[in-house]
């Protein structure tokens, strides 16, 4: 196989993009895909990344690989539309000479946001994981399997991973190429000495920077030496990106009418990229401070926005925070907007309680507890339909999202408004979030305003001062 050479000259077409899938959870997609994003900078490639999925962890890691915000593409949750215009704007601003996106689970799982859905929607090749642990001449069977199940997207090539030894990649090489028509672009040794850590919302995140750069240069080096990279780019200059349809006012600069006040930390970092994109296309300054680190928010606030994280694992420190804790309930008394979504609203509760944790009180701005168990306690797609107008927009307004998380809140109070009515993308089963007090407004649930983009300037709209009417 043909590899890359150390100084040889590498050039990406703009148009170039290729999507990394897996055959399953587990086969290595994130490892080679970071492998990949650290090689291809290292070439002098500007190299946008993009994730398949509402996954917030991966994205982050993206950024360490190549220093470049990692956007999400889901098919479901943020539409066919969005997903097209958040592909070609993010593309054609980052000036990137190829765009990579890492898959999601096995290519076909998940339906309606599968990687090969993805795949097909963009026009873009599949370079394809191969897990090759514990088979040899059977592997070309799972890889005919991909071939054949949908043609129109077929995985071009193939990187053979957990390779155990030289004769172990001569009988899976041999029958690929007798049974099958992806190619073979590299492979990787069973003991790459590369390891990524987790815990029970998955990887680390990226503010906590799991990986180092010693690591991330010796996987690049890793797939510099075992991978045909020259190879996969001109694959990735066949991708044939379907046309988008831009609202370019989505994406120019406007003048500011209210400054919002985002939560963003090791606690706080679970953010989709086009929900700041599109809150600040409506008009928003986006001020970011700590829970963890800063005492009081910051001056001239109109609103606030506190994502998902991992409050659980800080919640020593959030609750010897007392400063904060005040002035976030203050504001809650205000009457003033704030949005908390998951992390952000358990922060917002009495308390976090935990086997370890005893109960360390938070903002108290809800009269409940939220307690951490070993089993998880939601995850799936959620449609919401508004049933009370709010700062996202009027009743009857449809907005999507995504749930995970393993901590559940005690009996919420009657006199607490629900605003949301809930359904999961897989069964007909309804229920009622969205909790309301004042003008704050949080839940588990992450919602991804792309789907809805008006729900961006709604919210903006809802902070804006008075006697500030800037269109």
């Amino acid at each position: 196989m043909g590899r890359a050479k150390k100084g040889a000259v590498m050039a990406g077409d703009r148009s170039s993009a290729i999507l990394i899938a897996g055959t399953s959870s587990g086969s290595g997609k994130t490892t080679i895909t970071l492998g990949l994003l650290a090689a291809l900078r290292n070439f002098g490639l500007a190299v946008q990344p993009f994730k398949c999925g509402p996954d917030f962890i991966d994205p982050g890691l993206h950024q360490l690989a190549c220093d470049r915000v990692s956007r999400n593409l889901d098919l479901w949750m943020m539409g066919e539309a969005w997903v097209r215009e958040t592909f070609a704007v993010a593309r054609q601003s980052s000036g990137a000479d190829i765009s990579v996106i890492e898959g999601v689970m096995g290519m076909f799982d998940g339906q309606a946001s599968s990687s090969a859905a993805l795949a097909k929607a963009l026009g873009v090749p599949v370079v394809l994981i191969l897990d090759v642990r514990s088979a040899a001449e059977s592997v070309a069977a799972v890889l005919k399997g991909f071939e054949t199940l949908d043609p129109e997207v077929a995985p071009v090539a193939v990187i053979l991973n957990r390779v155990a030894s030289p004769r172990h990649l001569e009988l899976v090489s041999g029958a690929i190429r007798r049974h099958c028509r992806a190619e073979i672009l590299g492979h990787l040794p069973q003991n790459i000495d590369f390891a990524m850590p987790a815990r029970h919302l998955g990887l680390f995140t990226g503010e906590e920077q799991p990986i180092s750069a010693e690591a991330l240069a010796g996987l690049a080096a890793t797939i510099s030496a075992q991978v045909n990279l020259p190879r996969l780019l001109e694959l990735a200059a066949g991708a044939a990106p379907s046309p988008a349809e831009v609202d370019p006012v989505r994406h120019e600069r406007v003048e500011v009418q209210a400054r919002i006040g985002v939560a963003k930390d090791r606690a706080f970092c679970f953010y989709y990229e086009d929900n700041f994109a599109l809150l600040r296309a409506a008009g928003a300054e986006l001020v970011f401070f700590s829970p963890l680190a800063d005492r009081q928010l910051p001056e001239g606030l109109d609103g606030l926005y506190l994502g998902g994280g991992y409050p659980e694992l800080y919640a020593r420190e959030l609750s010897g925070n007392l400063g904060m804790r005040q002035a976030v309930y203050d504001w809650a008394e205000s009457d003033r907007p704030l949005y908390a979504e998951c992390g952000g609203f358990m922060y917002l509760t009495e308390g976090i309680a935990g086997d370890d944790l005893g109960v360390l009180p938070m903002a108290g701005v809800f009269p409940v507890t939220a307690r951490m168990q070993k089993k998880r306690a939601g995850l799936g797609y959620r449609e919401v339909r508004l049933e009370k107008d709010c700062f996202f927009g009027p009743v009857g307004a449809v907005l999507r999202g995504h749930e995970f998380h393993y901590s559940v809140i005690g009996k919420m109070p009657s006199h607490i408004e629900r605003i949301y009515a809930v359904n999961s993308s897989v069964n007909s089963i309804e229920s009622r979030e969205g909790y309301r007090r004042n003008n704050v407004l949080g839940g588990y649930l992450h919602l991804h305003f792309g789907f809805n983009p008006q729900m961006a300037g709604e919210f903006v709209r809802a902070c804006r001062p008075a006697g500030n009417e800037k269109k």
